[in-house]
């Protein structure tokens, strides 16, 4: 397709041959006629008012092109001057309009922009807890001035913020949420960034969370620091009189259930069917607190660190045979079959008996009593990288999904039998062992308990003459 430039002189140049076309062909007889000069001379002026005319139209055609070009590249105060009401004066006056339309509409859109970013921003300040901001490359865009107050000059330098308390577990939170794409809120000692503030010592719990636009592509991430210091302390004064109270009343427990026991077994005399009835209960309810008794003892000494882990490399295979024999009997009453699948050769892990045994009586005795008869279980273990998986896998009713956040919470309702610790102190065991803990479970289809545990490192033995 032509412009209309090229149009013009391809018309200016088809009028041309024209004339020239007709003073070849009458030629002879213009000739003949003595009015071949006369016909040049026609010819010359045609193309002469040809060239003018072309000029007369695409000049205000080009200056108008030029005028559209600046608007276009963003310069909305510039304007068409053009005098003549014409179809020219018509275009110019439209550009200017459209010039003025735009120029409005920017600056609605940037004064809206503005009162966003001054609106988030004060929103941001005005949150008492630390909030650090970054891109999509972690870098820090934005800190309140809680977070400056707590990191000083370091809130905004990435590199001085390696060298701040905490600002490692700070960085590494931000990279993780970066690379993984989901929310980094780490629970435990692993969560806890402890700072000091002048001459207070605080602890702080760190959430890190992806930003997405509209359509799912990252932005960035927020760093929330949630000052848990008098959470922590309360919640370390329950369990030091948790621990205390427990240890006080064992002792009588123990007196009564001996006092039940000898009842029982008739060294106070012969006793009625009804007596009999009340001292089984009795015994069974003592059995019961005591149960609970021993589990808030262990979970608070791992609380406030007072139990001692014998830590040493065990065989995961040995592990799982043990525990399925400790409740073969109590699954043969309910005709519930346990399995056991582990490579012999599997590595060994680095934990103390005494608490991976907890965790796998916890773990077992939990799915033979959530399993219905003729169900079956799988006790598994299998290698991922640097350490190994254990599995609990059962066909039982399964979880409902508004109890799984809570599962591991300490008093949860998920055992109407038991204490209410089973699974808080499986977890609490996990973690001390350096391993993690996961169930998946939907209601009717059963649950899965997986927990690791690290893979033990050999130690190379040297012979006292290469150590020298």
């Amino acid at each position: 397709m032509l412009n209309l430039t090229q149009r013009l002189i391809a018309g200016c140049v088809l009028i041309t041959g024209l004339f020239a076309g007709l003073i070849a062909v009458a030629r002879p007889a213009l000739v003949a006629a003595g009015e071949f000069r006369l016909a040049i001379a026609f010819a010359i002026t045609a193309v002469v008012v040809q060239a003018g005319l072309v000029l007369i139209v695409l000049w205000p055609i080009r200056m108008l092109a030029r005028d559209a070009h600046m608007i276009a590249q963003g310069n909305l105060e510039h304007r068409v001057e053009w005098s003549s009401h014409d179809d020219f004066g018509v275009i110019a006056a439209e550009l200017n309009r459209i010039a003025v339309r735009l120029r409005d509409l920017s600056d609605t859109e940037a004064g809206r922009k503005q009162m966003e970013f001054q609106l988030s921003d004060a929103v941001l300040q005005s949150i008492f807890e630390p909030i650090i901001v970054t891109d999509s490359k972690g870098h820090v865009l934005k800190v309140n001035q809680a977070a400056a107050e707590i990191l000083g000059e370091a809130a905004t330098d990435r590199m001085a913020l390696t060298t701040t308390p905490g600002g490692d577990k700070i960085l590494s939170a931000i990279r993780d949420a970066v690379a993984m794409q989901k929310p980094i809120a780490a629970e435990g000692e692993a969560a806890m960034l402890p700072l000091r503030i002048g001459k207070q010592a605080r602890s702080y719990r760190l959430r890190t969370m992806p930003m997405r636009d509209s359509e799912g592509r990252l932005l960035g991430t927020v760093t929330t620091l949630e000052d848990v210091t008098t959470l922590q302390d309360t919640d370390r004064f329950k369990t030091q009189f948790i621990s205390v109270a427990s240890r006080k009343l064992r002792d009588p427990l123990m007196q009564l259930r001996r006092g039940l026991y000898a009842l029982s077994q008739g060294f106070g005399g012969a006793l009625q069917p009804l007596q009999t009835d009340l001292v089984t209960a009795a015994s069974q309810e003592a059995e019961k607190l005591d149960d609970l008794m021993g589990d808030l003892i262990e979970v608070a000494e791992l609380d406030i660190g007072k139990r001692e882990l014998q830590v040493e490399r065990l065989r995961p295979l040995p592990l799982l045979h043990q525990v399925r024999d400790r409740y073969c009997d109590q699954a043969a009453e309910k005709h519930i079959r346990i399995e056991v699948k582990a490579f012999a050769d599997i590595s060994l892990v680095q934990a103390d008996r005494r608490a991976v045994r907890s965790i796998l009586d916890n773990l077992l005795s939990n799915a033979i009593r959530y399993t219905p008869p003729d169900g079956e279980i799988l006790l598994g273990a299998e290698e991922i990288k640097d350490y190994v998986q254990f599995t609990v896998r059962d066909t039982g009713r399964g979880i409902e999904a508004e109890r799984l956040s809570t599962i591991f919470d300490r008093f949860n309702a998920f055992s109407d039998t038991g204490t209410g610790l089973g699974l808080a102190l499986v977890r609490r065991l996990v973690e001390s062992l350096g391993g993690q803990i996961a169930v998946e479970s939907r209601l009717g289809h059963g649950s899965t308990f997986r927990f690791t545990l690290p893979v033990s490192v050999a130690q190379t033995a040297h012979h006292p003459v290469e150590v020298g």
